[in-house]
Parts: structure tokens; C-alpha cells; sequence
């Protein structure tokens, strides 16, 4: 399609293209033939005039920038109009309303000659004024200078890049923000439709996630700022997923809960009911900061340095407080770990906080500190790595405010695969990442070496699982295994009675995609867990079956190759049927495609779906690990069908048990081995 873009101020009853009144918008009509590309390929010509009025059919300029972009074809690949533009639409004065874009098959003739008439008188325009300021604050006229034109328009900045280089999604936030669709989103659920491209992208702010063509439905996911809930809470959550889902709700790696299968009628009753629970789903998908992560038994855990609990609810409270918290040009993963027994893998973040101590004799007085981790994004194979900063815990939402807001400034806004923080420091460097932070903040950022900290103290892989004892004298909590995360809301219910009987009417969800209910007393300990068996939950679970993770998989996500949760279920019972005796925990991570929401890069199994000759298949990784494990897996097997991956489990995990060194883990046993030599105890029958 051709089309002539037209940014104006109209005000002529004469005009053969209708009477206008004086607006804002833009309009976009089919290009006339002789102002046409001969080109075939599928290109625009796009004809922007700027500041335009038109009075009594006598046109003139308010601006010569006219001159400068009269003619411009641009390229329309990814949906972008690659062309100065402004935001603008026309209304007419008989009905249309002020949204009407107007596109026409054809200009008539009339049209076309009113049209020449008007480039004619633009070509024989004279005088272009010039204005521009020196760097000594001096100003010129002189056009020579190689300054810019300052009394010229220009085209509009969207987060200092021009709105005609915008990706098709920023381009869609930059013509209507995505939380002033609310008129949409209530007719939407009237008329019982599922959105448009662009409003499904908006409706994410919200926390709706059209998940068509997997699901012919939405998806809601909250906000659980450091995973904890109360009992009353979960009732609520559990009697939607009953009364609106699919009677369950899936546990996420962000400590966070799902609801699916929501029908586009029921999506405003779904966000009020979420509201009156005094809880949120506002900015947790699209190009937010994500669920804020926090240490599952923070404020419990005998080994912590810090309650950091409070600094993730800040955190939340500042974002919500903060307009500008949802302006950011890619999604942002923000982490809080105490220093204790369980991880929050905060170096799979954008930012990771991670509470150290530095002892007396040190450059800064002893005490509790954080370190910054700065550009985890596993999915691109990369761990966040410490930046050289300290800061106290009071510091530490400031500094994450003001480093989210360095990136929402100058994040790539042009191409989504380039726009996360990754990429901006990778262009910048870490120095002046922090520089530039240094600007928003009133106290400065203190370099320390990462080796006058204390070392941190050992990770409990199988922490989260159990019954552990807490901080508080005669106080333990019970880690429950929700296998993938798929929890009915019958356990939920039984989870929130056992919580309010024998707890303190709290629950906590992990990363690991399964839950804790703390502050239970030792003398109620059978009575919680007999109360615990009675409902069918597990906190015995198996070595692999605790420490498993999957993504949603095909039946929920339209870029997942594979069933996963189905997968990993069979796969990790296989392990713990066949192997009882194994005493190390063991990570499986599944994840349906390369984006890699399993984080499958970190597992000491890590598989990724993919189709391996018409079927479900993966590709197997192995000896991946995070926080003090850290390391990438390395790939033992590039594709193989699922139908054959149960065998080689059980041969690669029956040499384990068989040749491992005493007390050895799986993962420091696949980490001494070459990637030959493991595929030979996948397949011992080809080297017998």
C-alpha cells in the first residue's frame, strides 16, 4: 500500500476533501500515482507536511520543514513507518469521531489537483529562517553551521528516539498508552472478543495476556512482591481459579502465581476481584519490572544477613507510586537476596541485590551491606556480575530506582531483540551505567572491591523442601513441592487452613515453583503434617521431583515446541523411582523454546523443546548452575525425541549412582566428566 501521511491544522469549508476543524492526529491516504515509487517491493511514499494551514484553498507553510522531508519512500518492513511523523488524526465535521482514520481507495480529481496546487506553491517558496546555538551559547543563523535547525519542527522523541524508528510495539505505546485503554478493555469483555494486535500488547500492563492460538483465552499474573501471601489471599485466588479458570493456578520461577483460561467477559470482574483483595496485577507483563523477587524464608532464615522483605515491598510501593516505573522499553528482573540458606538466583536479574558483610579493618565501617549485580538474562546465556558497588540496605531502592530510570531514558526502543539492559551496558560499559546513575541520585555510589566482603555464606539446594528450622526459638517451616507448579485449589484451601491453624496465616512462594508455609511451632509440627498428607501434599518429595521446573509448555504458550510440564512430571519420577538412593538434590529445568523461562542454562539437566522430526523433542544440556554453583550447561545432545529421552536418563543417572566419588553431587560429577564421555553413559551399549 502507498499512502500520503498528512500532519495538519485544517480550516477550510472550500476543500474537496471535506469542511475540517482544527485538530490533533494523523491521517494516512492512498498516495497519488504520480508521487509513487516504481519500485515493487513493499515500500511506502510517505509525504509529510508539517504544521499545515490550509485557509480558503491558499496553502502556505508555518514551517519550512517541508522542504526537508517532501518526499520521502520509506520502508514499511515490521510494520513501521519509517518516515517523519507525528502522531495526529483528522476529524471531520460530520460525524466521524476524533480517533477515524481516514483511508480511501482513491483521491479523486479534484483531490489530486488541489493537491499539485499545494506542492507548487511550495516550490516556489523562498526564505528559510535558521536558528541554532553554538556550544559556547551563542546563536547563529548561519545553515553551514552543521548545527540543528532550532526553529524548524521537528520530527516528535519518544524516549529520545524518532517515533518513525520506533519497534511496532513502542510505536504502539507512543499512539496510546497502554493504561488509557480502559473504555477498550471494558468492551472487550462485554462483547465476549479477544483484542486487537496492539491493544493485546496493551492489555499486558494490566496483567491480561491474550495467550491465542495455545489458548483461546487470557492469562492473569499478579504481583507478589518477595512471594509472600496471606491465607485470606489464597482463598480469594483459589475461589477465581475456580469460578473464572481452570480450577488451579500455576506457580511461576518469579515467586509469583498464575490464573489461565480467563474468558474475555469475565477479564473486568477478574481484575476487581484482584483489587479487593488488596493485591495487584498492574505492570506484571509487556515491558515492566517483573514480579520483585525476595529470599523465600527472609525475616526466618537462620543464616540470613537481612530481612530483605521490606526492601522488595518498597520497591513495589515505589513503582506503583511512579508513572514513569511503567515507561520501560524491554521487561526488568529485579532480585533481593538476604545472604541465607535458600537463593533467589539473583544473578539471573537485571538487578540482583545481594546482601553481604564487611568485617572491621575494611575501607567502610563493618556491617550489613549489598552488593549490585548488574545484566543477568540467561536466556542469552549471560549471569549478572557484580559492578563494584556497595551500598547500605537504606540505599538500595534508591539505587534501583534511579538504574531502571537510566534504562527507560536510553534503552533501545528501536529493536525489541537489542532492548534489554544487557545490551545498553554492553554499548555503554558498566562505568557509565553508573555514571549516569551517579546523576538521579543525591549520595554517591561507593566502589568497593568485592574482596573486602565476607565470602557468602553456603546455598541449602534443598532448603526449600521440608521440615526446617527457623530464627525463632521452637519455630519451623514446612517446604511444600508443588511438582511444576500446578496447584487445584482444593490443596489450596488445605494449604491456607493448615497456614492459619498451625502458622501465622502466611504463606511464601519460591523460584523453584513450589511454597513454604513459615512460623510453625514445635509442638504442632505432626499435627500440620499429618493435616498435610491428609489433603495429598507432599514435603517429602524426591531428590529431581523437588528441584524440577518447567515453563507452561505447548498447552498454554504458542512458543513452546513441547508439552513440559507433562515431560519434566514423567522424567524427574522416573529418576526418583529408579534411583531412591540418591542423596544430592538435583535441578531438572524445562523449558519449551529459547526463550528460556525455565532459565534451562542453570539446571544440572537442562532441556529445551524443539521438533525432532515431526516430534516433541529437546535439547539436552547439562551441568548448568547458578549463585555459588554458577556456570552454563554445556549441550550433551542436540535434538532427540522425548518418546527416547526416558532411557537415556536412566542410563546417564545409573552411572552416576555407580561411579561417583563419595558424597559427590551430580553436578560436580558431570562437571569433571567431558561432554564424550557423558554420551558415552547416555549410550553404553554402543561402547560395550
Amino acid at each position: 500500500m502507498r499512502s500520503v501521511l498528512f500532519h495538519a491544522k485544517l480550516c477550510s469549508s472550500a476543500s474537496p476533501f471535506g469542511p475540517f476543524e482544527t485538530v490533533v492526529g494523523t491521517t494516512m491516504c492512498p498516495a497519488l500515482p504520480e508521487f509513487q515509487s516504481s519500485s515493487q517491493a513493499p515500500r511506502r511514499a510517505l509525504i509529510v507536511i508539517r504544521s499545515l494551514i490550509i485557509c480558503c484553498d491558499s496553502f502556505w507553510l508555518a514551517s519550512p520543514r517541508l522542504y526537508s522531508c517532501r518526499f520521502q519512500t520509506c520502508s514499511s518492513h515490521k510494520h513501521t513507518v519509517r518516515s517523519a511523523y507525528t502522531a495526529c488524526r483528522f476529524k471531520r465535521d460530520f460525524g466521524m469521531s476524533s480517533n477515524t482514520v481516514i483511508n480511501s481507495a482513491e483521491f479523486t480529481n479534484e483531490q489530486k489537483e488541489y493537491l499539485r496546487g499545494f506542492f507548487a506553491g511550495v516550490s516556489h517558496r523562498g526564505l528559510i529562517p535558521f536558528v541554532g546555538h553554538t556550544a559556547d551559547g551563542r546563536i547563529t543563523n548561519d545553515p553551514a553551521s552543521g548545527l540543528s535547525n532550532e526553529a524548524a519542527d521537528s520530527e516528535p522523541l519518544w524516549f529520545n528516539t524518532p517515533v518513525s524508528d520506533l519497534s511496532k510495539e513502542e510505536r504502539w505505546k507512543f499512539e496510546q498508552s497502554p493504561f488509557a485503554i480502559w473504555e477498550k478493555l471494558l468492551q472487550y469483555s462485554n462483547q465476549n472478543q479477544p483484542p486487537t494486535e496492539d491493544d493485546r500488547f496493551r492489555i499486558k500492563y494490566f496483567g491480561l495476556f491474550h495467550v491465542a492460538p495455545a489458548e483461546d483465552s487470557f492469562m492473569l499474573r499478579l504481583r507478589i512482591p518477595g512471594g509472600i501471601l496471606t491465607t485470606h489471599q489464597l482463598r480469594g485466588l483459589a475461589q477465581m481459579a475456580e469460578d473464572w479458570g481452570p480450577g488451579r493456578v500455576d506457580l511461576t520461577t518469579r515467586s509469583n502465581l498464575q490464573i489461565r483460561e480467563l474468558q474475555p467477559k469475565d477479564i473486568v470482574r477478574v481484575l476487581n476481584r484482584v483489587q479487593s483483595l488488596g493485591m495487584s496485577s498492574r505492570g506484571s507483563g509487556a515491558d515492566n519490572i517483573r514480579n520483585i523477587t525476595a529470599s523465600p524464608i527472609t525475616g526466618v532464615d537462620p543464616e540470613e544477613l537481612l530481612d530483605v522483605a521490606p526492601l522488595a515491598e518498597a520497591l513495589q510501593s515505589y513503582i506503583s507510586n511512579s508513572p514513569d516505573m511503567y515507561d520501560l522499553p524491554r521487561k526488568f528482573n529485579v532480585a533481593f537476596d538476604n545472604g541465607g540458606a535458600i537463593s533467589v538466583v539473583a544473578d539471573t536479574n537485571d538487578i540482583g541485590f545481594v546482601a553481604v558483610e564487611v568485617g572491621e579493618g575494611r575501607s567502610v565501617p563493618a556491617g550489613i551491606y549489598f552488593r549490585v549485580l548488574l545484566c543477568g538474562i540467561t536466556g542469552h546465556r549471560q549471569f549478572a556480575t557484580d559492578c563494584g558497588i556497595l551500598l547500605r540496605p537504606d540505599q538500595t531502592v534508591a539505587a534501583a530506582a534511579a538504574m531502571i530510570r537510566v534504562f527507560t531514558q536510553h534503552g533501545d526502543r528501536t529493536d525489541r531483540k537489542k532492548a534489554r539492559l544487557k545490551y545498553l551496558i554492553d554499548s555503554w560499559g558498566i562505568e557509565k551505567f553508573l555514571s549516569e546513575t551517579e546523576k538521579l541520585l543525591t549520595f554517591p555510589l561507593i566502589r568497593i572491591p568485592v574482596q573486602e566482603c565476607e565470602p557468602r555464606r553456603p546455598i541449602n539446594r534443598a532448603g526449600h523442601i521440608g521440615i526446617q528450622p527457623q530464627s525463632q526459638p521452637g519455630l519451623h517451616y514446612i517446604g511444600l513441592s508443588i511438582p511444576v507448579g500446578r496447584l487445584p485449589v482444593a490443596p489450596m484451601r488445605a494449604i491456607a487452613d493448615i497456614a492459619d491453624r498451625f502458622g501465622s496465616g502466611e504463606v511464601r512462594l519460591t523460584v523453584w515453583q513450589n511454597l513454604l508455609i513459615p512460623n510453625i511451632h514445635t509442638n504442632h509440627l505432626a499435627d500440620a503434617q499429618q493435616a498435610l498428607t491428609t489433603a495429598g501434599l507432599n514435603y517429602k518429595a524426591g531428590t529431581v521431583l523437588s528441584g524440577t521446573v518447567a515453563c507452561t509448555g505447548n498447552q498454554g504458550c504458542r512458543f513452546s515446541a513441547t508439552d513440559t510440564k507433562t515431560h519434566a512430571i514423567v522424567l524427574a519420577n522416573l529418576v526418583d523411582e529408579r534411583f531412591p538412593i540418591l542423596d544430592q538434590p538435583i535441578n531438572l529445568h524445562v523449558t519449551g523454546c529459547h526463550h528460556s523461562c525455565a532459565q534451562h542454562y542453570i539446571g544440572d539437566v537442562g532441556l529445551m523443546g524443539k521438533k525432532v522430526g515431526g516430534e516433541e523433542g529437546y535439547q539436552v544440556l547439562i551441568g548448568g548452575g547458578a549463585d555459588q554453583d554458577q556456570g552454563l550447561a554445556r549441550e550433551l545432545i542436540p535434538a532427540i525425541r522425548f518418546t527416547e529421552l526416558p532411557a537415556i536418563m536412566e542410563n546417564l543417572f545409573a552411572t552416576y549412582t555407580q561411579h561417583r566419588k563419595p558424597k559427590e553431587s551430580f553436578l560436580v560429577f558431570t562437571r569433571r566428566h567431558t561432554i564424550a564421555e557423558l554420551q558415552s553413559f547416555c549410550n553404553p551399549q554402543e561402547n560395550s
